[in-house]
C-alpha cells in the first residue's frame, strides 16, 4: 500500500499534469522560474532576431499560416515557403481549397514530405472551416484541434502568430531537444514537455519561445553535434554538466 505521503504527492503531480493516472511514474520537475528566466535571457540576447526570423511559414493570414503549418510537418519552412505563391495563387481562400481536386494539390506540393496525406488534410482542413466556423479560422484550442491535419504543435502555433494569443507551447523537434538537454523536462511526451515549459515560463514569453529555441538548435545545439564550447548558456545546462568532460 502506498504511503499517505505518497499519495499526496502523487496527487499534487496529477493535478499539474505530471502523472496521467497509470502506472507510469510521476516525471521529476527540473528547472526553477528564476534559472528558466536566465536561459531565456541570454538566448534572446544571442539570437535577438529569433522572433521575426523571414522564413518562418508563421505569417500571413490566418487561412494560410492554418495551412502553411500543417504542410511544415516533417520538413523545413523554407521547402513550404517555396510552395506557397503556387498554393495559394491558385487556392487563395478555403472556399477555392475546398473543392480542389487531391491531385492538383500534390502535384503543387509534391516536394514536401507525406505530401499525400498532406494535400488530403489540408483540402479536409479547408472544408471543415466551412462547415464548422463559417470559412474563419476558429479562435480557440479545443476548435482548432477538430481541424484535420491539426495538433497542439499546430494550433499553438496558429493561435499565437495568426492569432495572437499565447495559450500553449508549440513543441518541434528542436524545442524537444533543448528542453531535454536543459533541463527543462525528462521525457518524449510532448504534451508533458509543453506543461514543463508552461510551468516555468510566464505566458507572455510562450509564443516566443518556440522560436527562440529553433534558433539554437539550428545555430547552436545540433542533434548529432552541439556547439557546447560556443553555447552561451553552457554553464546552465544539464547536459553540458553531464558531458563536458568527454567534449
Amino acid at each position: 500500500m502506498m504511503a499517505r505521503g505518497s499519495r499526496v504527492a502523487w496527487s499534487i503531480l496529477e493535478r499539474l499534469g505530471r502523472f496521467d493516472g497509470g502506472s507510469n511514474p510521476p516525471y521529476p520537475i527540473f528547472m526553477r522560474k528564476a534559472d528558466a528566466a536566465r536561459i531565456y535571457a541570454a538566448l534572446l540576447e544571442r539570437y535577438p532576431d529569433a522572433r521575426e526570423r523571414p522564413e518562418t511559414v508563421a505569417r500571413g493570414t490566418p487561412f494560410e499560416v492554418l495551412v502553411l503549418t500543417i504542410l511544415s510537418a516533417q520538413t523545413t519552412d523554407k521547402a513550404v515557403l517555396k510552395v506557397k505563391p503556387s498554393l495559394f495563387s491558385k487556392y487563395p481562400t478555403p472556399e477555392k481549397l475546398s473543392k480542389a481536386k487531391v491531385a492538383d494539390v500534390e502535384k503543387i506540393i509534391h516536394s514536401l514530405g507525406y505530401y499525400h496525406a498532406k494535400a488530403k488534410n489540408i483540402i479536409a482542413a479547408s472544408q471543415t472551416l466551412l462547415d464548422e466556423f463559417g470559412g474563419n479560422v476558429p479562435g480557440t484550442m479545443d476548435e482548432l484541434l477538430t481541424i484535420p491535419g491539426v495538433g497542439r504543435k499546430t494550433a499553438n502555433i496558429v493561435m499565437y502568430h495568426a492569432l495572437g494569443k499565447n495559450e500553449g507551447i508549440a513543441v518541434d523537434t528542436h524545442v524537444r531537444r533543448l528542453a531535454q538537454r536543459i533541463g527543462f523536462s525528462d521525457t518524449d511526451n510532448v504534451e508533458v514537455i509543453e506543461r514543463d515549459l508552461m510551468a516555468v515560463f510566464p505566458r507572455n514569453e510562450w509564443g516566443d519561445l518556440t522560436d527562440v529555441f529553433i534558433a539554437h538548435g539550428r545555430a547552436t545545439c545540433d542533434a548529432k553535434k552541439p556547439l557546447c564550447t560556443e553555447c552561451v548558456i553552457k554553464g546552465m545546462c544539464r547536459w553540458y554538466r553531464d558531458n563536458r568532460a568527454l567534449i
